[in-house]
């Protein structure tokens, strides 16, 4: 069912996370400039003010290439008829129930959707951004990264095939 999935979701040391069936982001390559679209989230998300990639909540029915996907038509606006998908990985969680916080959700995970398309795409942000951006992959370090990006970034090269 359509955002069955807001809602959160137990974390280690009794953080939250969001999505109550995990969470997916797009990392998208614009195969043709090595730029990479990247999010500058809103103050009022979780993480703002920070960069990232477009993702959210997973809903009970979707993949995370579903979810990913979805997600980043709602904050974007791009199509994703020429995205091609190169990998996935989980890069956070899962994090287990927590039994004294019962009303949270349990085994959350954020999985990572790398994928490509065959151009920079045309982008229109919606109320989660403060800005949406295709950044050159090699000046992803200057941006203030969200710490689990930064902690995805090795999985990530690792797919694209791309040393360290």
């Amino acid at each position: 069912m359509y955002g069955d999935g807001d809602g959160w979701s137990a974390g280690p040391g009794g953080t939250k996370r969001w999505g109550k069936y995990g969470a997916a982001g797009l990392f998208l390559l614009a195969e043709d400039s090595t730029t990479v679209l990247m999010q500058h989230r809103a103050y009022w998300t979780a993480s703002g003010g920070k960069w990232g990639i477009p993702g959210g909540a997973r809903d009970s029915h979707e993949t995370a290439v579903d979810a990913a996907l979805r997600e980043a038509v709602e904050e974007t606006g791009i199509s994703t008829v020429p995205v091609q998908v190169l990998g996935t990985a989980v890069t956070a969680g899962p994090f287990p129930a927590d039994p004294a916080r019962a009303e949270l959700s349990g085994n959350w995970t954020y999985t990572t959707v790398v994928a490509k398309a065959p151009a920079q795409l045309d982008v229109v942000p919606d109320e989660e951004s403060l800005e949406l951006r295709w950044v050159p992959l090699g000046e992803l370090h200057t941006l203030d990264l969200l710490p689990a990006l930064v902690e995805a970034l090795p999985v990530i090269h690792e797919i694209l095939g791309i040393s360290n």
